[in-house]
């Protein structure tokens, strides 16, 4: 048992080189290769063919073998007719937008809503499933503006809210010509908010100085580490309630008919109240909205996605069998 257990841990010293060795190698590699840019690329997934795919399989499973031979016969037919009616199908466009608090995915989005404006034209749509509770003004901002560039272009833009659309995520949603929202997602929430720990007696507390220096007045308000003054809390403040100014213009002119002093008061509320309070259009899941669309449309849903470097994966891969060997290592010591 000794002896396993020091063979154990000789064999984990080895990996441990190994591996220390492969990543400065790796390092090397990386720190000669040409600094680029991260390249990605950009996916189509026709939903519309994977729905009748489904719905092939489906029937296949549960008509008798008469009934499914008519069924087949009957879509042959429908296929031949649309060729040779040698017309392009309506489109929609499908678009996932997952939000952070950085909102960094709007990186993503400016490339697929720029994809979908070279081919899309007026009888094509794009829906956006929008999924955030909201971030840093700035990027939510960003990501508004790119929703607005389809609107600009006058093809129909509508936003589908499953879960939640507060705050940012909902300063996108409200760009779309319509909204539908899930029975209990989470709607609204139009306001703005900012918070910080100030540690400056802590500092105090234990003769700790701390400094900081500005040209201009209020280059600082608040601060973590030095003592706030009432002036800074008072410009904070005043900074918060205009940027809330400015979310509510901006909000008013997507959607003028709303009662926005009865809205924008920082609260959140379900789908089925947002709809009487004109937050939202209809109730709808972005399911079912799909669904609905593939009777008239061809539905296409847009993804781009970034691609990993080589360096990346092979530290990825390191990684993995590193823990592998240290998991069955530790696995045999508890057992012996």
């Amino acid at each position: 048992m000794e002896f396993l257990s020091e063979y154990g841990m000789f064999l984990a010293k080895a990996v441990t080189i190994v591996v220390a060795i492969l990543a400065v190698v790796i390092f090397i590699m990386a720190s000669g290769m040409k600094q680029k840019a991260d390249k990605g690329e950009l996916k189509l997934t026709d939903v519309s063919e994977e729905l009748k795919q489904l719905d092939h399989d489906l029937k296949q499973e549960l008509l008798s073998k008469k009934q499914f031979k008519a069924y087949e016969k009957e879509l042959k037919a429908k296929e031949k007719q649309a060729e040779h009616a040698d017309k392009q199908p309506k489109k929609l466009f499908v678009i996932d937008f997952k939000g952070s608090i950085d909102a960094h995915e709007v990186s993503a989005l400016r490339e697929e809503v720029t994809a979908i404006l070279t081919v899309a034209d007026e009888d094509d749509q794009v829906l956006v499933n929008v999924e955030s509770g909201g971030g840093m003004v700035h990027g939510y901002g960003l990501a508004s503006s790119q929703l607005d560039r389809i609107r600009q272009a006058g093809i129909p833009l509508s936003v589908a809210i499953d879960k939640v659309a507060a705050s940012g995520g909902y300063m996108m949603a409200c760009v779309a010509n319509k909204v539908y929202s899930a029975p209990f997602a989470i709607v609204g929430s139009i306001g703005v908010v900012a918070q910080l720990p100030n540690f400056n007696r802590l500092l105090k507390k234990h003769d700790i100085d701390y400094e900081q220096h500005t040209a201009g007045d209020f280059k600082r308000t608040l601060t973590v580490f030095g003592e706030n003054t009432e002036q800074g809390r008072e410009k904070f403040q005043q900074e918060l309630e205009e940027t809330h100014v400015l979310f509510k213009q901006f909000v008013g002119q997507y959607r003028p008919d709303m009662d926005l002093a009865k809205v924008a008061t920082g609260e959140h509320w379900y789908g089925q109240q947002a709809v009487e309070l004109g937050l939202v259009d209809e109730i709808s899941t972005s399911d079912d909205l799909i669904l609905n669309f593939t009777k008239t449309h061809q539905v296409l849903k847009v993804k781009y996605q970034t691609k990993k470097k080589l360096a990346d994966k092979i530290a990825h891969g390191a990684s993995l069998s590193v823990n592998a060997v240290i998991n069955r290592l530790a696995d045999r010591n508890a057992s012996v």
